[in-house]
């Protein structure tokens, strides 16, 4: 069982709620020059419909154990929506996970990615029982390779085309990190 709390040092992650519509949709357009350059969700007229679409979605996502999204929070100003980390099984025989992370543009550079993808590395590998946990990350993201870096993920290749962002194929980088390597 996946618990909907976690927390860091300077964060707690949880479980996304009703309440957490309206400032994912703040946080979202705060940060879409950013975003839209590396995530296709993240289209020009992002708006409340999305963030509502999102929640719903998590929440039965979670309910299926499909995937478990987490927002960033900080107990100084929990009210501000830092951004959103997930983790979710893509090969449960293989006992293989992924995570993904984005953080609102004004918190960008604070280490927030790092700490919360290795709070959720911690999760799949302790909790979840994943053997293999993968990011992938488009080229030339120079921002999610560093937490890759920095948390030990090893650079397997790169999946060509990927993901089609703003009309434009994109390659990604797959990086990966083995249970036995923490």
């Amino acid at each position: 069982m996946v618990p909907s709390r976690l927390v860091t040092d300077r964060f707690v992650l949880r479980k996304l709620t009703r309440q957490d519509v309206n400032p994912i949709a703040d946080a979202v357009i705060a940060s879409l020059s950013e975003l839209q350059r590396w995530l296709p969700w993240a289209h020009s007229h992002y708006g409340r419909e999305d963030a509502v679409a999102f929640v719903r979605d998590s929440q039965q996502s979670w309910k299926e154990a499909r995937a478990f999204d987490f927002a960033i929070k900080d107990p100084r100003t929990p009210q501000l929506h830092i951004g959103n980390c997930s983790i979710w099984p893509v090969a449960r025989i293989a006992k293989v996970g992924e995570i993904g992370y984005w953080i609102r543009s004004d918190h960008t550079s604070r280490g927030i990615a790092s700490e919360a993808t290795d709070r959720l590395i911690q999760l799949g590998f302790d909790e979840m029982g994943l053997h293999k946990i993968n990011l992938r990350i488009a080229v030339g993201n120079s921002s999610s390779e560093r937490v890759a870096e920095k948390l030990g993920f090893t650079k397997e290749g790169v999946l060509r085309e990927e993901l089609l962002l703003q009309g434009h194929w994109v390659d990604h980088t797959i990086y990966s990190l083995l249970a036995g390597e923490r």
